[in-house]
């Protein structure tokens, strides 16, 4: 039975810093798991050289050398040292030893180079050790060498530079300080383009970092060339690839996650996302010999690659950097494909859920583990039935919020999160997944809409108004156009006379209260009256047959369209969670493949023949000359009631029709105007300029004068005729 020991707190040197995961010792490996980005690092006992323990601030840190040359240090174990120490004697055949440092604080010394480490000793114990993979750039001067090294994003400070002082003898043989600089550059990861490239990529849509680059791909590391900038990338920084179909199946991402990240600017690129279209196809040679290729790669290349790009370039890269290729997942959306739109912060993209994490394209690109999920909750978006929103909290505390997703997508989504067994927030207590309930189809009767609901309110306001309004006032009125409507005086009517209302207000007191209520309670009748004449007019509307927008008959449906119609529900059924245009879709392809028509081309011929028939019957009463015509003819109309005052043979007194304060006359300046009508016509000019002063001098007087002036207009009007006749 193999045996293992287990740490969950240790850190790992990457690149300077330390990150946190978990390490597990076998009897065959040392296998360490970065929490952060998820990369599993593996150290085969077969190559290990040496391992020692050795203080660190408050714990102890392993220190293992591998035979090739490199160095891993993992620190945080606390009291587990003669454990540790059992356990690499019986398994690993080695002596763990404490690696004893120096602590005297002296800067002079003495540099031992160690496969790709550089040991600074003071007194033959180590002083401090720098892993010459971490240098970036090596230079000499006279008697100094400067060592620059990698700038790393995680951690809070970082040391960019160092200095050597190299002292020179004349009889040295060889110059000490050109020695130092060859031993640095030789374990150091210096990116130098040397050799020809393995393949080229011209032009590829990047979408992050933003433009078109060429991708050059080398043994060790890819470069990105464009216009504006150029990166290099080592193949160790790749961390994960992914090849994800567009929704449109026409396009397909290739995304590179990078760990460390790439830089522009100030701005740090943790995913390379190139977009390829499906149809692009390329043929390259390799630069190899068949020897080669079976040797270096194991026969995972052909010396002659062809295909799409993207499937291309996907081979490659997947062959040069030794990393799996990530694709979608079983999920299936209810478009048909594996991505399902979305919104992340501003920006609109597309979240894939894969096999053991969800991944979101394009800006910003978010890689989530499964393993970093505490919880995923379901949310309303806004308010709406329309979409949702979909969270996925980390155990880290931290919150991504994808919105404005469409409510189709909800239950796939939540059947695929629940076969990953992920903690749902928002599940009920009985554990049973209650989407259909929160997020039912709109179409559905039992989906509340706010505005029918309140139409719904507000006829049955109309009707208990109508119904309350029998007592007081009779039902079966007749509608004449030319009675007063209204119970209370206007300011221009030609009858205005003072009502009782009136003589309170002058009296005062309590007459004052009783007014008021009975202007109001007129008022109300008044509103009462309007709504039953606005429902008459509503249903006389409705038992009028329908018509065209040109005032003819309605044309008849299609027999597909009266198939539609009747066999809509019967979609609906057999096809849950269906969108309005995907049911016409649906029909159109049910429609195509049914043999017998006859029925429904039936009925649509009758429909037809009906159609013919009362297309007939309306181009011989005139074909939209009738008053029910529309636009213009009732404009017309309308214009032609305006522009042509009513004559009132009763006295304005006596509750004639409504006439403006351009018409105040009595009954003499009428019959007077019919009489002299040929002779205005003649002078119209004169007899409109005095009309007008006329006006405005009956506009400035008070409301008390209103009724002289008015049964006085006819004489005033008399003599302005015969002045201008």
């Amino acid at each position: 039975m193999a045996s293992f020991l287990e740490y969950s707190s240790i850190s790992s040197e990457v690149r300077g810093a330390m990150c946190p995961g978990k390490l597990k010792m076998t009897d065959t490996a040392i296998v360490f798991k970065n929490e952060k980005t998820g990369k599993v690092e593996q150290i085969n006992a077969s190559d290990i050289d040496l391992i020692n323990y050795q203080k660190f601030v408050g714990n102890y840190g392993l220190r293992v050398f591998m035979k090739n040359g490199l160095l891993h240090r993992f620190i945080g174990f606390t009291g587990d040292e003669q454990k540790i120490a059992d356990f690499v004697k019986k398994n690993y055949k080695l002596d763990m030893l404490e690696k004893e440092l120096s602590t005297r604080g002296w800067n002079w010394g003495t540099v031992h180079f160690k496969g790709s480490v550089l040991s600074f000793d003071v007194e033959s114990k180590t002083s401090f050790e720098i892993p010459l993979n971490h240098v970036s750039q090596c230079n000499s001067g006279k008697n100094e060498v400067t060592v620059e090294f990698h700038r790393n994003d995680d951690a809070p400070v970082n040391l960019m530079e160092m200095r050597f002082h190299i002292p020179t003898a004349e009889s040295a043989e060889t110059d000490p300080v050109e020695a130092f600089q060859e031993q640095v550059m030789k374990q150091a990861s210096v990116i130098s383009a040397t050799g020809d490239a393995i393949a080229i990529f011209r032009e590829i849509h990047c979408l992050t970092p933003r433009g078109r680059y060429d991708i050059k791909v080398f043994q060790s590391f890819f470069q990105l060339h464009g216009k504006t900038y150029d990166f290099k990338i080592p193949t160790s920084s790749v961390l994960r690839l992914f090849l994800l179909p567009h929704k449109d199946n026409r396009q397909m991402f290739f995304v590179i996650s990078l760990d460390p990240p790439i830089k522009q600017g100030q701005t740090r690129y943790h995913f390379l996302v190139t977009l390829f279209q499906m149809e692009e196809e390329t043929s390259i040679e390799l630069p190899f010999t068949d020897e080669e290729l079976k040797e270096k790669y194991e026969d995972k290349l052909t010396k002659e690659l062809s295909g799409p790009v993207y499937e291309v370039l996907g081979k490659i890269m997947k062959v040069i950097n030794n990393r799996k290729m990530t694709g979608p997942g079983t999920f299936i959306g209810n478009t048909g494909t594996p991505a399902i739109g979305c919104s992340y912060k501003a920006a609109a993209g597309y979240l894939y859920p894969l096999e053991r994490g969800f991944i979101y394209v394009h800006k910003p690109p978010v890689h989530i583990r499964f393993e970093e999920i505490a919880s995923v909750n379901f949310a309303r978006s806004g308010g709406s039935t329309r979409s949702f929103d979909f969270e996925i909290e980390l155990k880290a505390g931290t919150i991504y919020t994808f919105s404005s997703i469409e409510k189709e997508e909800y239950g796939k989504l939540f059947d695929f999160i629940s076969s990953k067994k992920l903690h749902v927030k928002n599940t009920g207590k009985d554990g049973k997944n209650n989407y259909k309930e929160d997020f039912a189809d709109s179409d559905n009767e039992g989906e509340p809409d706010a505005y029918l609901a309140r139409v719904k309110a507000e006829a049955k306001e109309r009707d208990d108004d109508d119904d309350g309004s029998d007592s007081d006032e009779s039902t079966d009125e007749d509608f004449n156009p030319n009675q007063q409507e209204s119970d209370v005086a206007d300011e221009f009517d030609s009858n205005v006379e003072s009502t009782s209302e009136d003589s309170d207000e002058d009296g005062g007191g309590s007459g004052s209260d009783d007014g008021a209520k009975k202007k109001e309670k007129k008022k109300e009748k008044k509103e009462k009256k309007e709504r039953k004449e606005r429902k008459e007019k509503k249903e006389r509307k409705e038992k009028k047959p329908k018509k065209s927008k040109t005032g003819g008959p309605k044309r008849p449906a299609t027999a597909f369209m009266m198939w539609l119609n009747a066999s809509r529900e019967t979609i609906k059924k057999d096809n849950p969670g269906i969108s309005v245009t995907e049911i016409a879709k649906k029909g159109g392809e049910m429609w195509k493949e049914m043999k017998d028509k006859s029925e429904w081309e039936g009925k649509a011929a009758k429909a037809k023949e009906e159609y013919a028939e009362a297309l007939a019957a309306y181009k011989a009463s005139g074909g939209g000359g009738s008053d029910d015509e529309g636009g213009k003819g009732k404009a017309a109309k309308r214009k032609k009631e305006v522009s042509t005052p009513k004559k009132s043979s009763a006295s304005p007194m006596k509750g004639s029709g409504f006439k403006s304060k351009e018409y105040i006359s009595g009954d003499d300046s009428s019959s007077s105007d019919d009489e002299n009508k040929d002779t205005k016509k003649a002078k119209k000019g004169s007899g409109d300029e005095k009309e007008k002063k006329s006006d405005k001098k009956k506009s400035k007087k008070s409301d008390s004068e209103a009724e002289s002036e008015a049964s006085g207009s006819g004489s005033e009007e008399e003599e302005d005729a015969a002045g201008s006749d």
